[in-house]
């Protein structure tokens, strides 16, 4: 006997829809391997009329007070708040994720983060005014962009999608968001509480592929277009833009590079580095999983780091000692086990390398905790981004060659350093080609300050006050004193 599917819907002009064409796709659980939903398959039809209804909605959001914006996203934190436990659930269907960590890591600093941007919008300035020019004055004007296409990630669905609507929001965009097809649920649930807040057409979301995310960087309307996802999708979001000069913001790969020093406390280095590598199944553009370690304790910190991993444990979402849960898909499944199955013979498996089928994640996307030695600059694995729960150990003699293996690959999204030496971290700090420098620890992010990469990992900062530079534009005023 079959169970029903719930059905998601669009969120158009205030209100929930189907597709126009009646198209839907099945939306599975990771940690089971079931469908438990089906979401829209939106098409042209559906991407015009958000587009629209954001349209529609632009002039009278784009002047209000920043005051008033403020109040409704402080609103819209509170319901975030009184609604957690709801988001939670449709999270951890959504991802497979832990249900106590995403309690605890992913509900407060999301609530955080839009109350950061509620009252950060009122604190945007320009040049002050001044007379540039004999009789002449000068005033700077920063002002909304208008419609804003976002696309967000499946691998924090919840949180990517805070990062996007509260800084467009707050500056007095409208918005049209697309979320991953994989992870739709708790995007839509989020279009319903912020729907009940702001007036119709302000916020809307669409579900759909990449085909959907395309109409929309492509239509007319959207004045830019923001995605967080691979380089791949980053790239053919840059290109569509270009076509009608649309702006970008790209958050796209990252393989950060967790540079050890010989001075550092091992035990302290090993136990921070594993949650950071294996946190969210390594799904994490900032993850630490390219472990770069001075070769006098090459083999002491590789011993201690395998051993970690063998003691760290995935499994369903209701286990409380589990630190992540599965892949997000069977795609994502298939490209971490293809990197372990084409590894190198100079490379060593110390930990993990396969799937996790025991103790009821038999039809999950489950994948052990891998520890990885033995390997080259120039191997795949560390070449190219995994997005599992795989971290990679190089040896390296000194400062220099350090330096050259970690900015030696494309991505440059964060880094970090371990060491004792305050010199030798400021040294690094400054030739760390990242967009983010961590000493003495890896991971942590505050709304107060910018997140975003350089190279392959994209352009554009996300949180802090830097993160509406995207979403404003700059105007200058002159008028005659004559």
């Amino acid at each position: 006997m079959s169970t029903e599917l719930r059905r998601l819907r669009n969120y158009i002009a205030g209100e929930f829809r189907d597709a126009a064409d009646g198209r839907t796709t099945d939306v599975v659980n990771p940690a089971t391997g079931e469908a438990y939903a089906t979401a829209p398959l939106s098409g042209q039809a559906d991407v015009d009329a958000a587009m629209e209804a954001a349209a529609a909605a632009f002039p009278a959001w784009r002047d209000r007070t920043p005051a008033e914006r403020q109040k409704a996203l402080l609103k819209i934190a509170d319901a975030f708040e009184e609604r957690a436990e709801e988001l939670i659930a449709a999270e951890v269907e959504n991802t497979g994720k832990p249900i106590g960590l995403t309690r605890s890591e992913e509900i407060p600093p999301m609530v955080d983060q839009i109350r950061f941007f509620a009252g950060a919008a009122r604190m945007l300035e320009g040049r002050s005014a001044g007379e540039y020019m004999e009789g002449l004055t000068s005033i700077v004007r920063r002002e909304p962009v208008g419609v804003c296409a976002q696309v967000a990630p499946w691998n924090y669905p919840m949180m990517m999608a805070v990062w996007k609507f509260a800084p467009a929001l707050a500056a007095g965009n409208t918005v049209v968001l697309k979320p991953s097809d994989t992870t739709p649920a708790s995007t839509v649930l989020i279009a319903e509480i912020i729907g009940s807040i702001v007036p119709e057409g302000v916020f809307n979301v669409i579900c759909g592929d990449r085909d959907t995310g395309r109409a929309m960087v492509e239509h007319r309307i959207p004045a830019m277009a923001s995605i967080t996802g691979s380089v791949r999708a980053g790239i053919s979001v840059a290109e569509s833009a270009a076509k009608d000069v649309k702006r970008v913001h790209l958050e796209l790969g990252g393989k950060a590079p967790v540079v050890v020093f010989e001075d550092t406390d091992i035990a302290k280095a090993v136990e921070d580095i594993s949650v950071a590598g294996f946190f969210n199944a390594g799904q994490d553009c900032t993850a630490a999983t390219r472990v770069l370690v001075q070769e006098s304790i090459h083999d002491e910190f590789t011993a201690a780091l395998a051993k970690a991993a063998a003691d760290t444990k995935t499994g369903q979402p209701d286990d409380e000692d589990v630190l992540y849960g599965p892949l997000n898909n069977p795609n994502q499944l298939k490209q971490v086990t293809g990197f372990i199955e084409r590894l190198p013979a100079h490379a060593k498996v110390e930990a993990g390398g396969h799937r996790v089928t025991d103790k009821g994640c038999e039809n999950g996307y489950f994948y052990a905790p891998t520890v990885v030695s033995g390997l080259k600059q120039d191997d795949e694995i560390i070449q190219n981004e995994v997005f599992g729960p795989v971290i990679t150990i190089q040896s390296f003699t000194d400062e220099a060659q350090a330096v050259a293996y970690a900015n030696g690959v494309e991505y440059a999204l964060a880094s970090s350093v371990w060491t004792k030496d305050h010199a030798r971290a400021m040294r690094m700090s400054k030739v760390l080609d990242f967009g983010c420098v961590w000493i003495n620890t890896h991971i942590p992010l505050v709304a107060e300050m910018p997140h975003g990469g350089f190279k392959h990992s994209g352009y554009g900062k996300d949180l802090s006050g830097y993160g509406f530079d995207d979403y404003t534009r700059i105007k200058h005023v002159m008028t005659s004193l004559g």
